[in-house]
């Protein structure tokens, strides 16, 4: 099929395209453990298969794809150890950051955390919007602590959490529990404690974690 015929900007084209996956794997329309049909979803995008298997490999260097020498590519099936080690290094990571955070924060730099926390505060009942918000939460703290590095590698661990942790959120009472947490983050970053700070969010993934298990084994 001829480029001008693809509904998807020719700029960057396996970018796009590694994004309208990633999309669909973290909605589960694309399910863990399922094979992904190269010939099929190049057809939908109307695109040649090149331009799909660099974002296969995008995807893959991101570990939310898994390749297979000549049987292709199938969504990355995530095991509960493989969710305790993230939650593990993400705890560590994001602690530390909004100890920082703590540290250093201007008051202007703790506004826009408030006001994030308030849009938390308001999606109390909408998951998916609560679930986006909260992600911003936790960005906004990476991005005040500075670390461009520390950044970086959370971003790549979040992708790998991101397809499991949505779900969790639907566990009765994880999303009330989850606010509790973020009012503790938020209350030691207001009173610039960072060992406050550290623990809460340390106590925040833990209690994460339970739930993101839980999930997973029912």
């Amino acid at each position: 099929m001829q480029a001008s015929t693809s509904l998807i900007p020719a700029r960057a084209l396996y970018i796009e395209v590694a994004e309208l996956l990633r999309q669909r794997i973290y909605s589960r329309e694309l399910a863990p453990g399922s094979w992904i049909d190269e010939m099929k979803i190049a057809e939908e995008f109307g695109i040649s298969r090149t331009p799909l298997r660099e974002a296969l490999k995008v995807l893959a260097s991101e570990g939310l794809v898994t390749m297979k020498v000549r049987r292709g590519a199938y969504v990355t099936e995530v095991s509960e150890k493989d969710l305790r080690d993230v939650y593990h290094l993400l705890s560590l990571l994001e602690s530390d950051a909004t100890a920082t955070v703590a540290r250093n924060a201007k008051a202007e730099e703790v506004a826009e955390l408030q006001a994030l926390h308030e849009a938390l505060e308001a999606a109390e009942h909408n998951p998916d919007l609560f679930f986006a918000i909260n992600e911003q939460f936790h960005l906004k703290i990476l991005e005040l602590s500075d670390n461009r590095a520390l950044s970086q590698v959370v971003a790549d661990l979040r992708k790998l959490m991101k397809l499991n942790r949505h779900q969790s959120l639907f566990k009765t009472g994880r999303i009330e529990d989850s606010l509790e947490e973020h009012r503790s983050i938020l209350q030691a970053i207001l009173a610039q404690q960072p060992e406050a700070a550290r623990a809460a969010v340390q106590a925040h993934f833990s209690n994460g974690l339970v739930a993101a298990t839980l999930q997973s084994s029912t």
